[in-house]
């Protein structure tokens, strides 16, 4: 058999004013964990954009660098090859049109290294 007790008024009222409470905060609370949800996320992709961007630099630099040592190399095998063109060549008109390559080639280092 049930019994029936009287509860005091202000014990319900208590407990209705939390249950009120938890209720109307309920939005606020989601709201915020939805903006901080949003917030690492997209700091996660600016991150990841910043690191994208700087492996992006490291391969520029070294393709860079690779470039210019390709540039370097090239008067050393133009002179290479003119050499060779040079002790293949039996024809005077040869030889002075390879010597004066090599010449010039010579005289544009000295100018781009003061």
């Amino acid at each position: 058999m049930s019994s029936t007790t009287n509860v005091n008024t202000q014990v319900t009222d208590a407990v209705t004013q939390a249950n009120v409470k938890v209720l109307g905060d309920s939005p606020a609370l989601s709201l915020s964990n939805l903006y901080q949800t949003i917030s690492q996320s997209l700091s996660l992709s600016v991150q990841n954009a910043v690191t994208a961007q700087q492996q992006s630099n490291l391969i520029h630099q070294a393709t860079t660098t690779q470039g210019i040592s390709l540039l370097y190399s090239v008067n050393t095998a133009a002179i290479g090859a003119a050499t060779s063109e040079t002790l293949k060549s039996d024809d005077t008109e040869n030889l002075v049109a390879v010597l004066g390559a090599v010449q010039a080639l010579r005289d544009s280092g000295k100018n781009a290294n003061p």
